[in-house]
């Protein structure tokens, strides 16, 4: 196992680690060549706690590193409280039908996670709400209206962007219409490819055409496409309906591997590897750091064997080294911009846009700092 191939498997990695410290397994990883770490809610703390630890990171990481997090709005944030504004669920923009303001809202998601020193945020959803009882999207979507879900999950998007963060469409081929989360357990859909086209695929075919960063895998099996593998896996799925007939070139992401819709049908090893040949650019695994090691080691074994092509993982890198020279940065000092008269404005003007409202009902905070 040599050492060059090792980092060149463990780039195609993003992890998740304990706390709001650099542990040791995370350190000896972000050593090994890892892309990039995701945070969550355990590793987050004050916005002055937060921006130090993404500092820490960065340095400690002495080359590009990538920080991502999931800030969609509504019941999905995991910055929270002052100085960070409290957004409405994409329903709630949604119904609204304004395509400025949900752009200013990217902006002002942007503002605040580049404050911080984050580089990419897993949103928006472009999942649509077809289904009253999916226990994991619902308000998370804009619209049960799925041309709706395109133009609102673009112009989120584009805010995004526009404000120095990457954006990342979720959940490719489609989530919305489960029974079931795929956290807990392997949901699946029976529609047939006139619906998937009509309804399911129309938001992520808008996000494609609009050249944007990057799209997360669906943990779901979709029976039209694929009876033995969920999409995150299956070739048919992300290489030729994604990247063939929608024509997606940006990086693709899986969701979490350890995720019970992976792991107790299939070994987060095998995972990994069919999900590289499916043409997945950059693994999720958010917690466990021996199971961090175990997917990065199969990854390389079936290179070693010539199972992967090494062709499949330059062309990984090659999507990956386009995100990085677009949107990572450096070590930074901009806590200072939160309450600053852009930032101020940017939350102002969403605060306007909901005057009148029930605030309790609108969930939207805005306030100087």
């Amino acid at each position: 196992m040599s050492n060059a191939l090792y980092r060149d498997c463990a780039r195609l990695f993003m992890v998740g680690f304990p706390g709001p410290r650099i542990d040791d397994d995370f350190a000896a990883l972000m050593d090994d060549g890892i892309f990039g770490a995701i945070l969550f809610k355990r590793n987050v703390g004050t916005a002055q706690e937060t921006a130090a630890l993404c500092r820490d990171i960065k340095s400690r990481a002495r080359r590009p590193f990538i920080l991502s997090v999931d800030q969609e709005g509504g019941r999905v944030a995991r910055l929270r409280d002052v100085p960070f504004t409290t957004l409405p669920p994409m329903r709630e923009l949604g119904q609204r039908g304004d395509l400025v303001l949900v752009e200013r809202m990217g902006r002002l998601l942007a503002h605040e996670l580049r404050a911080v020193g984050f580089d990419w945020d897993f949103a928006p959803v472009l999942d649509v709400d077809t289904n009253p009882t999916n226990p994991v999207i619902g308000d998370r979507s804009f619209s049960r209206d799925p041309d709706e879900v395109g133009r609102m999950g673009v112009a989120l998007a584009r805010g995004l962007e526009a404000g120095g963060v990457a954006s990342c469409g979720k959940h490719f081929p489609g989530h919305g219409d489960t029974t079931s989360d795929s956290h807990l357990t392997l949901p699946r859909l029976p529609h047939d490819m006139e619906r998937l086209r009509r309804v399911e695929l129309v938001p992520f075919r808008a996000f494609a055409q609009a050249g944007l960063a990057s799209l997360m895998t669906a943990h779901v099996l979709f029976d039209a496409l694929d009876l033995k593998v969920p999409a995150t896996m299956s070739h048919r799925v992300l290489h030729g309906v994604l990247r063939e007939e929608l024509g997606f070139d940006g990086v693709l992401v899986s969701d979490d591997l350890e995720m019970k819709a992976i792991a107790d049908h299939y070994s987060v090893e095998e995972a990994a590897v069919q999900g590289t040949l499916a043409g997945v650019d950059l693994f999720l695994v958010c917690h466990q750091a021996d199971v961090q090691r175990r997917a990065i080691e199969a990854l390389v074994r079936a290179v070693e064997s010539g199972r992967v092509p090494r062709a499949r993982i330059e062309e990984a890198h090659r999507r990956l080294a386009r995100l990085e020279a677009r949107f990572a940065r450096g070590p930074e000092d901009r806590l200072a911009t939160l309450g600053d008269a852009q930032h101020r404005a940017l939350a102002e003007g969403l605060a306007s846009s909901f005057s009148g409202k029930d605030p309790t009902e609108v969930m939207l905070a805005s306030r100087p700092v």
